[in-house]
């Protein structure tokens, strides 16, 4: 006896969450459906009229041609690399090869872990050389080692180039 008044008073219950206006809803619904009218014009924004501006590019350089900084010559400039210096290990391989995969702080000293391409792991710090660029590393950070490149500016003259090495993490 207790289980059907229980169950009636649960009908009674979700009998009075019925909303008597869902049906007005579904009639105007399904009116609706049936006889969706016409759909309003869509309203184009007007065109502005194109004026051509013209360019005389005349004597100057090409805004799309990088401006090279002035050029010293290979030989006599303090830009150009020290052919009888010994190459470090790193830099017999590009740059794009090598992993940046931590860094180490050893008595205040940071240290970057560099990967090469045959697994090996080095540690650097600022001062040290890699790449086939001369790079050169002038600092480290917790996820990059920033280096200064020489690289040919043509002309037989050198520029120096900013990279850095990020982080297999921070890539992501």
């Amino acid at each position: 006896m207790k289980r059907r008044c229980s169950w009636g008073l649960v009908g009674l219950l979700l009998a009075g969450c019925a909303d008597p206006q869902l049906g007005d809803l579904d009639r105007r619904l399904s009116d609706i459906r049936h006889n969706p009218g016409t759909p309003r014009p869509l309203e184009m924004p007007a065109v502005p009229d194109y004026e051509a501006v013209s360019y005389q590019i005349g004597g100057r350089r090409s805004p799309f041609q990088p401006q090279l900084p002035e050029q010293t010559s290979a030989g006599s400039g303090e830009l150009a690399p020290d052919s009888e210096r010994d190459l470090e290990a790193l830099e017999a391989y590009d740059l794009a090869a090598l992993r940046l995969v931590g860094t180490l702080t050893m008595s205040g000293q940071t240290h970057a872990l560099v990967k090469a391409p045959d697994g090996e792991v080095h540690r650097l710090r600022a001062g040290h050389r890699l790449g086939r660029n001369h790079g050169r590393i002038v600092s480290i950070t917790g996820t990059t080692v920033q280096l200064v490149e020489l690289v040919p500016a043509g002309g037989g003259g050198w520029t120096e180039r900013t990279v850095r090495l990020l982080l297999d993490e921070a890539r992501r």
